[in-house]
């Protein structure tokens, strides 16, 4: 039930963060969260999958994602029936939070409401939320998690020699 809740707070905080930037004006973005200024705060409107792709063929846009989260909420599902498995049930949850998020946006707004952006470099150029920061991270422990179990397998092959 954990990694439920988890999953169900992060998605209503991106939610509420994307609520308040809709609530403001235009003219007031964007403003720096920082003293330094590397990362701004804005108010932008994607109505296209990341980058802006497919942006002109709304129903894709709509659908492929719905069908990721599916797949992503069943593999955690079927994890929770397991003991143990607590990294991946992390990862899963953290990515089915960013991805609900963004979901809703794209039923119910028609659009992703992104707002954060870091002047670094390339960066500067993109425009995320916090949804997308949780697919991010999710994908990382998840990526990690594989990392580590291969390790362990290959140390084990090792040992076997």
């Amino acid at each position: 039930m954990t990694f439920l809740g988890l999953t169900g707070f992060l998605t209503l905080t991106d939610l509420a963060l994307k609520a308040e930037i809709e609530s403001r004006d235009e003219g007031e973005f964007p403003w720096k969260l920082d003293k330094k200024g590397w990362i701004e705060v804005h108010k932008s409107h994607n109505e296209g999958l990341p980058f802006g792709f497919l942006k002109g063929y709304p129903e894709a846009v709509r659908m492929i994602p719905l069908m990721m989260a599916s797949a992503v909420g069943g593999v955690l599902f079927w994890l929770l029936q397991k003991k143990g498995h607590r990294m991946e049930k992390l990862g899963f949850a953290l990515t089915l939070a960013g991805a609900l998020s963004n979901i809703y946006d794209r039923i119910f707004r028609r659009y992703v409401v992104d707002y954060f952006s870091i002047n670094l470099g390339r960066l500067k150029k993109v425009i995320f939320n916090l949804g997308d920061v949780f697919i991010l991270l999710g994908g990382g422990v998840l990526l990690l998690h594989e990392a580590l179990e291969s390790a362990a397998e290959w140390r084990k092959s090792r040992k076997k020699k």
